[in-house]
């Protein structure tokens, strides 16, 4: 196998030595915005080289992002080269494009990497959807937020000392909206879905809710009642009907999601054949996310390609109901829907998934935290 790799940063630089010490693959060019010698691989800042050498049968992306990456990935389709990519923005956004078209054009496309860094998770849901049915995937997708989290609840931190010691460790970008906000862990919740269902979500209909606005008051008030907060993913798919989204939710102690320390993921799918499995690991990181990068590389040497076929669209229904921890401006429907009040929070009435984001859409200063009562 010959590899153009796209991008030579901490992923990228990963799988160049992975497969440095491999004789069944070969990364042959680079592309690099920066000067760099590399003894065995040709460096380019020009794509086209890459996508014009008849000899490179594989693409690695390991750029991150929208664009250029979905350009990208796509040309390289289109001129019948694999690709393996860790970009779960990119595979969240353009599913309904990326996978018919290496379907079209018989290449391999997959992206384990994408959702739990070296935890192989997709991959294990390929190999659970041969035999049974699954009915869930969630959890902890975002090493980041469970960093944050971990760390007010154990070190008893405010929410911007936990922030700053993941930043100062690499766990959190100088910019941290997109893991704070809840849209990484969005991104990785599609993906998820799409590959145990079989289908492609309407994402427009999937909400998200992040810890962007979460106190050390919050977290004293939950450790009062024997709870700790994790920002946690859920998808469903229970009698013809899909169910999506991502909220702060309070977990009891008990729970295997409260043990999750640091910057680590746990992953939870439940089958209608085996039940519940649950998947520990590091979600990010060189090794662990370039790891599985190179796993899927040796899977299309075996001749697999994507997880499970193109399914159809479909929208989701988030009527579930959960009674929400609410710290925010109290307006009418929140008094009509209180059950009782926590310090200066507000305990709702069981309201569905769908009404209560809709609620912090128009009050985006407030936070919100489902409590750990099953779905009514």
């Amino acid at each position: 196998m010959r590899i153009g790799l796209l991008g030579f940063g901490t992923v990228g630089k990963g799988v160049y030595e992975l497969t440095s010490a491999r004789a069944d693959m070969q990364v042959v060019r680079v592309l690099c915005r920066r000067e760099l010698q590399l003894p065995d691989a040709e460096v380019t800042h020009d794509f086209n080289d890459i996508l014009n050498d008849e000899s490179i049968d594989t693409v690695v992306e390991a750029i991150g992002g929208l664009h250029p990456a979905f350009e990208y990935v796509k040309a390289a389709i289109e001129a019948g080269k694999n690709v393996a990519t860790a970009n779960k923005a990119m595979m969240a956004t353009y599913y309904d494009e990326l996978l018919p078209l290496a379907q079209e054009k018989g290449v391999y496309l997959r992206c384990t990497a994408s959702v739990g860094g070296g935890i192989g998770w997709l991959s294990e849901l390929e190999r659970v959807r041969r035999v049974e049915a699954v009915h869930y995937v969630g959890g902890i997708m975002n090493g980041t937020c469970n960093y944050i989290l971990d760390a007010m609840a154990r070190m008893d931190l405010s929410y911007e000392e936990a922030l700053g010691r993941a930043q100062a460790l690499g766990y959190a970008e100088a910019d941290p909206s997109t893991d704070i906000d809840g849209i990484d862990t969005w991104h990785k919740l599609i993906v998820s879905a799409n590959v145990a269902f079989g289908v492609s979500l309407d994402i427009t209909g999937i909400p998200a809710a992040g810890i962007r606005n979460i106190t050390k008051k919050d977290m004293d008030t939950f450790k009062k009642h024997g709870l700790l907060c994790k920002l946690i993913s859920t998808g469903k798919y229970i009698d013809g009907v899909y169910a999506a989204y991502v909220q702060p939710t309070l977990i009891p102690l008990t729970d295997p999601e409260a043990a999750v320390p640091m910057n680590y993921n746990l992953i939870t799918l439940a089958g209608d054949i085996s039940g519940r499995q649950s998947f520990f690991g590091q979600g990010a990181g060189r090794y662990p996310t370039a790891y599985n990068v190179v796993q899927d590389c040796a899977d299309f040497l075996s001749g697999r390609g994507f997880y499970c076929a193109y399914g159809k669209k479909v929208g989701v229904c988030n009527e579930e109901k959960y009674s929400y921890y609410v710290r925010g401006k109290v307006d009418s429907w929140l008094e009509e829907n209180t059950e009782e009040t926590w310090g200066k929070a507000i305990v709702t009435k069981p309201v569905s998934v769908q009404k209560m984001h809709d609620w912090l859409k128009a009050n985006p200063d407030a936070f919100i935290a489902a409590l750990p009562r099953k779905a009514l």
